[in-house]
């Protein structure tokens, strides 16, 4: 199975690729994945708006076990509201709880996370930082300089997502 990047990449980068010959697959990962130096012959640049790395990051935390979802609390409450009013569902809120600083070859990602209960906070946030770093490294070649985690909740087993836990309880007053 080949590296999407090297997939992608310009026919004159494939085809040095191929002259260098010693190369495997990983090591053609890492080896287009570069300075940037291989796009400048091509007479022109790429941008990746901060957006795409947000959407990226968001898309990655959220495939680890234990993450129950993202956003601090007001980030949450505020996506709610949005959500509610506009039916987006979730398509607003892959980047909700991820903010992100893209250089021209570097990016700096801080992510807000609610935990299910019962997870090792430590373990997983290693493993959402790994599994974020590894998909934009894949798929934008920049390079992740810091992944800040934030944990903010923890979602018990018995909180229900969709009220405060008073609606099934008996009105204080009729």
């Amino acid at each position: 199975m080949s590296d999407t990047r090297t997939e992608a990449a310009v026919p004159g980068a494939r085809e040095a690729d191929r002259r260098g010959g010693a190369q495997s697959t990983g090591a053609q990962s890492a080896g287009t994945r570069g300075d940037g130096d291989q796009g400048a012959t091509g007479g022109g640049s790429t941008h990746i708006a901060d957006g795409v790395v947000a959407k990226i990051a968001g898309m990655a935390a959220r495939e680890i076990g234990g993450v129950h979802t993202m956003g601090g609390g007001a980030a949450r409450a505020m996506g709610a509201v949005k959500d509610a009013v506009t039916g987006g569902g979730d398509r607003g809120s892959v980047a909700r709880g991820v903010s992100v600083e893209v250089g021209e070859r570097q990016a700096a990602v801080d992510i807000d996370l609610v935990v299910e209960y019962g997870t090792a906070i430590q373990d997983l946030a290693a493993a959402v930082r790994r599994n974020v770093a590894g998909a934009i490294e894949k798929m934008t070649g920049l390079e992740v300089t810091e992944i800040n985690v934030r944990v903010d909740d923890i979602h018990l087993p018995d909180e229900d997502d969709g009220d405060d836990g008073d609606a099934d309880a008996a009105p204080r007053v009729r």
